[in-house]
């Protein structure tokens, strides 16, 4: 099995260099565009340089991007298409229970504790960060971020680029659109629409994210 090179060198990166290590993967290294911390410490990895060097290890590696901010992840994964075609990791700690009918999209990150049941399809590049619950027929698209906690009931639909915050939750039946975010808490009974940020309990609209 292929080294894992995490993509991000901050706090986040540092859960998945333990989440690898959980998974059985040997982790070769970090790439962040700081460089002031090239040469340093990520929880035991070492910064080895930018973003762009990942083409050094393409031929041995493959590359699991460690970013919660969910646009600024899809920018990495694009800015990282630029200069040829990445081979991707998807891991899911061993403790994550799902069924056979779960289907993860190359580059996701399921946490530890998560628990997802039956049909359910998620896109490539989500993360499902620590306990978070999906339930059935839910169909997640690209580069969506759930925090800890969260509670997302069945046919929920997360579009592209969704947030989703500490402890939420997704009333059944609901549509998240494109680049919308619902905060840390938030109980949410009705659709939210795209760059819509809604929060509280039961969450209402809070305000427009630009584009």
């Amino acid at each position: 099995m292929k080294e894992i090179i995490i993509i991000g060198g901050g706090g986040f990166a540092k859960e998945v260099v333990w989440l690898a290590q959980d998974c059985n993967r040997k982790v070769r290294g970090v790439l962040d565009d700081n460089a002031s911390t090239h040469g340093t410490d990520v929880q035991g990895a070492i910064v080895l340089g930018s973003v762009d060097s990942w083409v050094d290890y393409s031929l041995d590696c493959e590359f699991i991007i460690a970013i919660g901010n969910p646009r600024t992840r899809k920018a990495v994964s694009d800015k990282m298409h630029l200069l040829g075609k990445p081979n991707f990791a998807t891991l899911i700690h061993p403790s994550v229970r799902y069924s056979n009918t779960v289907c993860i999209g190359k580059g996701s990150i399921i946490c530890a504790g998560s628990i997802l049941t039956a049909d359910i399809e998620m896109g490539t590049h989500n993360i499902l960060n620590l306990n978070v619950t999906v339930g059935h027929e839910c169909n997640f698209g690209d580069f969506i971020t759930v925090a800890p906690m969260a509670a997302v009931s069945g046919n929920v639909l997360l579009d592209d680029l969704v947030e989703i915050g500490t402890g939420a939750t997704i009333r059944q039946g609901l549509n998240l659109q494109k680049g919308s975010m619902l905060g840390m808490g938030g109980v949410l009974t009705k659709n939210i629409p795209e760059r819509t940020i809604f929060a509280g309990n039961p969450a209402k609209k809070l305000k427009e994210i630009a584009e």
